[in-house]
């Protein structure tokens, strides 16, 4: 099923998301690890990634995808772009045949005294909306005609606070891009489930789907290299202990994604598995949640 559809029936919506191929990548082994998933997964998103100069294709990705009869999500930020950058993009995703956009910042904006309860992600919503509605009105920002009017299925990143409640300018941000037309919002990794359950209350007026991030950690090492390169305490003490302690890594590995899935399915509209390169075991772990 479409994300669109998915959402708009009100299913649990299943999205994982991939790597744009660099430059000695093999997209082909790519499409084929995701077959394995084929039919239970409702999008696919496509990071844009750059490393020593060299960036991934992620609208050529995006075309993979569709060729292989997989719903792909455009994966954008809207940090370090102007507007005739983002419409260029835009434009060209759209002419590959995605339908769905996915917006983030490459950083957080501070909005309170303590980074670890105001840090929220960010999304120019002001740039991104005026090139949303030049575009959906069939034309350009600068006046003209564009070949068809462009219209996306639009999911916003958020971040969902460490068991705190959401900064005033974080619902604010959330309110704005409700208004724009926002389908879903996705939120930053789930480890606490009964911290994400005090978000969903908060953030429960806007009537507009959440959809949570889960992680698939491999190892105590991964966990650690996350805390320590991406976010200190994303990744709870008791996972890591859970996971250097396993006789069996790949099976406690596995159980604490489908313990974390199945806890949230009574909480909110669906789930976007991040597996870290790891396509080819995806199935295990959906097959261990009941994922489709």
């Amino acid at each position: 099923m479409k994300l669109k559809d998915a959402l708009r029936r009100k299913k649990f919506v299943v999205t994982s998301e991939i790597q744009a191929p660099m430059e000695d990548d093999n997209p082909e082994k790519l499409v084929e690890d995701l077959k394995r998933i084929k039919g239970r997964v409702d999008g696919i998103s496509v990071m844009e990634v750059e490393l020593e100069g060299i960036v991934g294709d992620s609208i050529k990705t995006c075309e993979i995808l569709q060729n292989n009869r997989f719903n792909s999500i455009y994966q954008t930020t809207t940090r370090d772009k102007n507007r005739i950058q983002l419409q260029n993009d835009l434009t060209n995703a759209h002419e590959t045949g995605v339908e769905n956009l996915l917006v983030f910042t490459e950083d957080y904006r501070i909005t309170g005294d303590s980074l670890q309860e105001t840090m929220f992600f960010h999304v120019d919503s002001g740039k991104l909306a005026s090139v949303l509605d030049h575009i959906k009105e069939g034309h350009s920002i600068d006046g003209n005609k564009l070949a068809s009017e462009i219209e996306f299925v639009l999911g916003s990143g958020v971040e969902s606070p460490l068991g705190k409640n959401v900064p005033k300018q974080g619902m604010q941000e959330m309110e704005t891009m409700g208004n724009m037309g926002t389908e879903y919002f996705l939120t930053t990794p789930i480890f606490d489930v009964d911290q994400f359950e005090r978000f969903i209350k908060q953030v429960k007026p806007f009537q507009i789907p959440v959809i949570a991030e889960v992680m698939i950690l491999r190892t105590a090492g991964m966990a650690r290299f996350i805390n320590r390169h991406f976010k200190s305490g994303l990744v709870p003490d008791w996972v890591i202990k859970k996971l250097s302690e396993a006789l069996d890594l790949e099976k406690a590995s596995i159980d604490l994604f489908a313990d974390t899935v199945n806890d949230l399915k009574d909480l909110c509209q669906g789930v976007h598995i991040i597996t870290f390169g790891g396509v080819d075991k995806l199935k295990l772990y959906m097959d261990a949640a009941k994922l489709k």
